[in-house]
């Protein structure tokens, strides 16, 4: 750095010696010029006395001079000359000038020296013929540049105004002497054209130095104009304002600034501070152009940098945040599209206004939102400066002034890296109290201002904290891209996600959420629709009347419109809406309009309900409890997820297994429609089920019951039908009765014409299969019965009808009203078996095995007949023999029979089943009349029962008493007779060889039977051990049978007769008997025939 500084002052000689040598009349060629200026007197020393101030110099020769003056031989300066300057500068009045000028800021120089430097330094800048020098070597540049050929001569007014336009200086040797201009002239304020008279009273009232020689460093005056930005910049942040800088003292601050830009050494006060700093962070940047601030901005929070280094670059910022020309690389690269998009020719802003950092981000992010074409280096200098913006928020005034007491509320001390603004973020979002308006106000404009949302690294603080995340999770997205942001809330509440990232990314999108804006793929897609449907205005511009929340409202009431109700919204706007909500469901706070009116009924309801996703469910638990502001806004919002469940982040996500195997098809549609929902419910049980995905969608089918508008396949099947026939009621089971009793007495009655609609009904149908499966989806039932859950059924499960069951198995301890209740379920099951969810979910697929040409009606029946097949799954039998025994209590059957038979007689008979002989508690004679726990304990403990109990009864048939079970068990022999399959024990011991033996032979009327016994009596025949056993018992116990109870009547007769060992003597001996008769009945007719004749011969 010092090596181009050494060219740039031989390059200024050359010019200053040649121009110098050009006005003494001497011809020095091109090129050739001494580079020392000692030809002849130099103008300083011509000046000095006019400087006006007595000093050491004033002594100086005439003789020396003449010969040519050196600040080296100057008495005053020689000491610090030789201690602090390399001896081959000694020559040369600039180089000694820069040395000393430059010096550490720990080495001091004598106070004579200083003012003899001042005065130099001062008489360089106001002597005609150093501004004669000015007009040689700039001769081309000065007719280009109106202001300065206008300007009054022998001032120093010119030089002073080329090195305000030094940017457009395109002559090299004039380009390079006003930069060595600009290092003297911004050394000291005071050598600044018109800034002493623009800020003389400013610089009084701030008390930011004297402008008397030796009260302060006279190299250090820069510290005079740091003095004056601090001034400017607190009276943008503080709402007392004591002190008012005048208009003309800010332009001048402002312009000092701007000029300074390109070369971080023209601004004194910030070389100082920060030079040490430079060699640390940036001692290979090179200077101009800015780069060196950019590198220091980009350090600022390192922790080796020095608080004072920190500061200085802190005002620099403020400035730039006041006036973007502050920043020589942001005005140079944006130069063109400030011009190409008018974003400063707003004539009815003030010019403060317009210079505004943020009016230029907001004027071209408008653009590039726009689709508009905006260089690449001047959109990497914006990301620069709106990431300055998210790292420190002492660069916003109205943060500043607006958030103060949240700041040393909550975030005091995490003022690096951005950490304060994300607290006042997460204050914002009321995560730490309630934030003030202004202050959210403020807050929301930042967010706007540096669009964090077009690219994630803009938020240091986000991409610090999710950089793990990103790497992990998103390592397929570009860098910078915008789908960053959506891609980490897709792994929101994941295990790729860290608690850090968490945080930073929900206090982001808390604000992101609020201005539809903000988020740049949505407004890409939907801005069109925006305009046409919600009467938007464009990306940078505000409306009262809507109010960026609001169109985002706008956008999704039309995203859900069918054909018929019109305007919808494209395809692509609708992807990116959907997108939207499916975020805001992961946080209540992402959504505007469900926290602005809800926040009440939050505090009331759900202040313990932290978990993900626990606070909606909370509001649609509480629903009717609400206020009615909320209760709409909690309502159209699950109006809306019955439509489209996938908006259910939470829920998809946990119910992911169970949709890839059951539901990937309805899950792929492009239009949900509730299918997804449905099929859910329909695999709810399923192995791929987990505990939370079951939680999740019982917990919607409970909502569900609260609004028939809530299931949206039902509000769309039956909207028309509950108009007309169930006006005035809301709640959906009172719907689905409403409907279903219709249906059911239009059924009854044999109407001509249902009065409701076939979707309907199909959908009604579907409805009531749902809600038999939880007692909860049934709240009358729930109510009633309450207090006997908690009592009979504590440690069932609800879900699988599993609760309805035990109260069912409970029945006799039941209290009345639950009683009565759970009769009329049952009484509705025995009419309609296909509502007993337990009943059709046990005997699943023994209904597709044996059922399938059957109807719901006779489901029940279908499976009472194929009961006993070796097919039968032990389960369902089970489940079949304890709906058989609530069909033999009577009451249930009859009643439903006789609403079937619509009261034509039923005789007795047709109660009386082969489940009966099988099965004693389908037996209630058997049941009551027998010590059953006295006898047979063990087979009644049994938990399958196939016959064991009646077994055990015919064995000890010897000791039982009572006549009744005497009589009841020895009906049981006798059928078994006429029936195997009425002798499950039997049967099961005989079922080889009756495979074998008697395959041919149909079952029934004691034929199969017949067979085994012939079987038995033929020896050439081998049966199983234990068949052949079973057998020789039943002989005995039938013959002790017919010796104890005889046949009642011919049809008994003629069954022990069919199943006796002597069945063919027995019949030959009926048939001889027979013929006998017959032959003896001709006799007699002969005899009879033939008295008769004689009778008429007489």
């Amino acid at each position: 750095m010092a090596a181009c500084g050494r060219v740039r002052l031989f390059l200024l000689i050359v010019s200053v010696s040649f121009c110098v040598c050009r006005s003494a009349g001497d011809k020095i060629p091109n090129g050739n010029a001494n580079p020392l200026p000692n030809r002849q007197p130099h103008p300083a020393v011509a000046q000095y006395p006019a400087a006006g101030n007595a000093g050491p110099g004033a002594a100086v020769s005439q003789s020396r001079r003449a010969a040519g003056w050196k600040l080296a031989e100057e008495e005053a300066c020689r000491e610090d000359l030789t201690r602090l300057c390399p001896k081959h500068t000694w020559n040369n009045n600039l180089a000694v000038l820069e040395c000393l000028q430059d010096r550490k800021e720990d080495t001091e120089i004598a106070p004579a020296c200083n003012h003899l430097l001042w005065n130099y330094k001062f008489n360089l800048t106001t002597d005609p013929k150093f501004e004669s020098v000015a007009v040689e070597v700039c001769k081309t540049t000065i007719p280009e540049i109106k202001e300065c050929a206008e300007e009054e001569r022998g001032k120093g007014y010119l030089v002073s105004c080329l090195v305000d336009h030094r940017g457009n200086i395109t002559e090299y040797q004039c380009h390079q002497y006003i930069t060595k201009m600009t290092t003297i002239i911004y050394s000291d304020y005071r050598l600044i054209c018109g800034f002493m008279d623009k800020c003389r009273e400013d610089i009084n009232a701030l008390r930011c130095g004297s402008i008397n020689t030796g009260e302060k460093d006279i190299h250090s005056q820069g510290e005079v104009i740091a003095c004056l930005e601090k001034g400017l910049v607190n009276e943008a942040e503080e709402q007392s304002q004591r002190y008012v800088i005048k208009d003309e003292c800010k332009k001048a601050i402002l312009r000092v600034a701007e000029l300074s830009s390109d070369d971080f050494h023209l601004d004194r006060y910030l070389y100082f501070s920060c030079r040490d700093d430079r060699e640390r962070f940036c001692e290979n940047t090179q200077a101009g152009e800015g780069r060196v601030y950019k590198c220091l901005f980009n350090h600022k929070f390192e922790e080796a940098m020095s608080e004072k280094c920190r500061d200085a670059l802190t005002t620099r910022q403020k400035l730039i945040a006041q006036d973007y020309k502050v920043s020589y690389s942001l005005a140079k690269a944006c130069k063109a599209d400030l011009r190409k998009y008018r974003c400063n020719m707003d004539t009815n802003l003030p010019r403060a206004r317009e210079a505004r950092l943020s009016y230029l981000l907001l004027c071209l992010e408008s653009a590039v939102h726009r689709g508009r074409t905006v260089s690449g280096e001047c959109q990497g200098e914006m990301l620069d400066y709106r990431r300055m913006l998210m790292e420190d928020f002492s660069l916003s005034p109205e943060i500043v002034l607006h958030c103060r007491g949240e700041i040393e509320s909550h975030c005091s001390g995490l003022h690096r890296k951005g950490r304060t603004l994300h607290c006042l973020m997460r204050v914002g979002r009321g995560d730490k109290g309630v934030v003030d308006d202004l202050c959210q106000r403020s807050l929301q404009t930042l967010i706007q201002e540096a669009d964090p949302g077009s690219d994630y690294r803009i938020d240091r603080a986000l991409n610090e904290a999710c950089e793990s995340v990103i790497q992990t999770a998103c390592k397929h997205i570009r860098s910078g891209d915008p789908m960053i942001l959506s891609c980490l809330m897709e792994h929101l509440y994941t295990e790729k996600m860290v608690e850090d990232c968490e945080h930073r990314l929900l206090e982001l999108q808390y604000f992101i959420s609020r201005d539809w804006k903000l988020d740049p793929i949505l407004y890409r897609k939907c801005q069109g629709d925006a305009a046409r449907l919600c009467h938007t205005h464009s990306w940078n511009e505000t409306s009262e009347m809507m109010p960026p929340g609001a169109v985002f409202s706008c956008l999704y009431r039309h995203a859900y419109r069918t054909e018929e109700q019109g305007r919808r919204l494209s395809r692509d706007c609708k992807v990116e809406v959907q997108r939207i909500l499916h975020q805001r469901a992961l946080d209540v706070k992402l959504d505007p309009d469900l926290q602005k009116r809800c926040m009440t009924d939050l505090g009331k309801w759900c202040s313990e309900k932290t978990d993900p996703g626990q606070e909606l469910e909370c509001l649609q638990d509480h629903l009717e409890d609400l206020g009615q502001d909320c209760r709409d806004v909690v309502g159209n919002l699950t109006e809306l997820e019955s439509e489209d469940i996938q908006i259910e982040a939470l829920l998809i996500r946990a119910c992911e297994p169970v949709i890839q195997s059951h539901c990937h098809e309805v899950a792929d549609n492009q239009i949900d429609s509730g299918d997804l929902m449905e099929c859910l419910i329909q695999n709810k049980h399923q192995k791929e089920m987990n505990e939370k995905c079951a939680v999740g969608v019982t917990h919607f089918q409970l909502v569900q019951m609260k609004d028939f508008r809530f299931s949206y396949k039902f509000k769309m099947a039956c909207k028309e039908d509950v108009l007309k026939l169930c006006p005035n009621i809301k709640k959906k089971v009172d719907v689905v009765i409403c409907l279903s009793t219709t249906v059911r007495n239009d059924t009854l009655q044999d109407a001509k014409e249902q009065r409701v609609a076939l979707k309907c009904r199909k959908q009604l149908r579907v409805e009531e299969l749902e809600m038999s499966e939880d007692i909860r989806l049934e709240p009358e039932l729930y109510d009633a019965c309450k207090q006997d859950i908690s009592r009979l059924c504590p440690n069932v499960a609800f879900g699988n009808a599993q609760v309805i069951e035990c109260l069912k198995d409970n029945k006799k301890q039941l209290t009345q009203v639950c009683h009565q209740k759970i009769f009329k379920l049952q009484e509705f099951e025995m009419m309609d078996p296909e509502l007993d969810y337990q009943l059709m979910r046990v005997c699943k697929q023994m209904i597709k095995r044996f059922c399938t040409e059957s109807d719901a009606k006779s489901m029940l029946q279908c499976l009472k007949q194929n009961k006993n097949s070796e097919l039968m799954d032990p389960k369902c039998k089970q489940m079949i023999t304890k709906r058989q025994i609530t069909q033999n209590t009577g009451k249930i059957l009859r009643s439903s029979v006789r609403r079937h038979c619509m009261g034509q007689r039923i005789p007795n008979k047709m109660y009386t089943s082969r489940g009966r002989l099988i099965n004693y508690r389908l037996n209630p004679v058997l049941r009551k009349a027998c010590k059953i726990s006295r006898l047979c304990a063990e087979e009644a403990a049994a938990q399958e029962q196939t016959g064991q109990v009646e077994e055990c009864l015919k064995v000890n048939l010897l000791k039982i008493k009572h006549d009744s079970c005497k009589k009841e068990v020895l009906n049981i022999l006798k059928e078994s007779k006429a029936d195997i399959f009425v002798d499950p024990v039997l049967h099961t011991a005989c079922a080889l060889d009756i495979k074998h033996h008697c395959a041919a032979i149909l079952p029934g009327r004691g034929r199969q039977m017949s067979c085994l016994m012939e079987a038995l009596g033929d020896k050439r025949v081998r049966l199983q051990p234990e068949c052949k056993k079973r057998l020789q018992d039943r002989i005995d116990m039938w013959s002790y049978a017919a010796k104890v109870a005889p046949a009642e009547g011919f049809s008994d007769l003629a069954m022990q007769v069919m199943i006796s060992p002597s069945k063919n003597y027995i019949l030959f001996m009926i048939a001889l008997c027979v013929c006998v008769l017959f032959m003896v009945g001709l006799l007699c007719g002969r005899i009879t025939k033939r008295v008769t004749r004689e009778l008429k011969d007489r």
